[in-house]
């Protein structure tokens, strides 16, 4: 079978496809946005796309775990001589718990929820990868069998999971997804070979002790001091017992002890988020981490109790799946189409597909081009230029075609 980058009228076919189905899958994209639900409750979301999928024929099949969905796309008439394996495209379908305050028309009606971080995005781009893929086949154009995974629960990090443990990266040869950055214009794409995002976990250290007045500290184990001592001097002990260049960042975000100002309480709280660049330091910190607490609190006389949550590796690009992303956004967006992007402190469960799989995550583009400044992901008002959707589905039919 003829290498398909070769053959310029079919990217001529996908362009003139994305753009029939451009309006649709906006409209689509609207719908989900208004409509928002967080990770394991993706119901709606999930009975939408399987409307939309069967509606063009095809036969998607829902995950066991009750949300997410996964449909195959293959060539009618493969040819046997042909050595190209199946791609697959993933995105993630969940919402966040934070108030959209946007003014756009399409706004969440489902109070406290909202595609804050632009799954509804990725959701849109994979649909409509799924309905040109369809119709590449009809038409014979299709040279290799493409799935499309729409995973649940990103933003809790356990979808990835449960759909590598129901069997759906067997047989897939290489893996790809994007991620709306509003860091980037509409139009391209980051991307780099190795680390682009890091290991996450969450740490939850508690602290008991008996109570007792502030007038006789000496009579009674210090949970604020044991708090205090933890929360100071984990992340600077930390740094000086595993290497540097792991990466590894321990930051609190919430502390809970006492309720007057002369009682020293029984319990206090702290939790927070463990991140690291690599996998040695993610592995060498869960290794320390018991030891270090549990030094740092001994002087003070009081129990700990230690909850470190293991969440995600660190997202590592592979190379050979990195240039055929950037092969592919030259082909479809022009020289300037694809820029390098850094390396992220937060966590993504895409990670453990490619633990799996090879493949890449690349950054797509969602700022309008002249616009200084654009509201980040994970905020309130988080929006996009619509226009990415198209963009994304260009890349990745682009990567179903290519065969090279």
């Amino acid at each position: 079978m003829p290498d398909r980058t070769t053959e310029p009228h079919v990217r001529e076919v996908i362009s003139s496809l994305v753009a029939e189905l451009e309006e649709t899958l906006i409209g689509f994209r609207r719908d989900l946005h208004a409509h928002p639900e967080v990770g394991r409750q993706e119901f709606r979301t999930t009975r939408r796309i399987m409307s939309v999928l069967s509606a063009a024929g095809l036969t998607p099949r829902e995950l066991a775990s009750g949300t997410g969905v996964v449909v195959d796309i293959a060539p009618e008439a493969a040819d046997p001589a042909a050595d190209v394996g199946m791609v697959a495209f993933r995105a993630d379908i969940d919402a966040l718990p934070v108030q959209e305050t946007s003014a756009v028309d399409h706004a969440s009606v489902n109070d406290g929820v909202s595609h804050a971080c632009g799954h509804d995005v990725h959701t849109a781009i994979a649909v409509g990868t799924a309905l040109v893929a369809v119709r590449l086949r009809d038409r014979g154009l299709l040279p290799r069998p493409v799935r499309v995974i729409f995973q649940p629960a990103e933003e809790v990090l356990t979808g990835a999971r449960s759909v590598i443990d129901a069997g759906e990266l067997v047989g897939v040869e290489e893996v790809f997804a994007v991620h709306c950055d509003p860091r980037v214009e509409v139009g391209k794409v980051g991307l780099a070979a190795g680390e682009v995002t890091a290991a996450t976990d969450l740490l939850t250290v508690s602290v008991r002790g008996t109570g007792g007045h502030t007038a006789r500290p000496h009579l009674t184990p210090d949970v604020i001091g044991a708090l205090v001592a933890v929360a100071g001097q984990a992340p600077l002990v930390l740094s000086r017992r595993i290497d540097p260049r792991g990466g590894v960042s321990l930051v609190w975000g919430r502390v809970a002890a006492g309720t007057v100002p002369n009682v020293i309480p029984s319990s206090g709280e702290l939790s927070g988020t463990v991140r690291a660049l690599d996998l040695a330091g993610w592995e060498r910190v869960s290794q320390v981490l018991p030891e270090v607490l549990r030094q740092l609190v001994a002087p003070y006389g009081v129990e700990i109790e230690i909850d470190h949550e293991r969440g995600v590796p660190p997202t590592v690009n592979h190379a050979r799946s990195v240039v055929r992303f950037t092969r592919a956004a030259t082909a479809v967006l022009g020289p300037g189409g694809h820029e390098p992007t850094e390396q992220s402190l937060g966590g993504e469960d895409f990670a453990w597909m490619l633990q799996s799989v090879p493949g890449a995550l690349g950054r797509l583009g969602v700022r309008t081009p002249g616009v200084p400044t654009f509201p980040d992901i994970h905020q309130p008002d988080f929006t996009v230029d619509e226009r990415a959707i198209a963009v994304g589905v260009r890349l990745f039919a682009e990567l179903a075609v290519d065969t090279a």
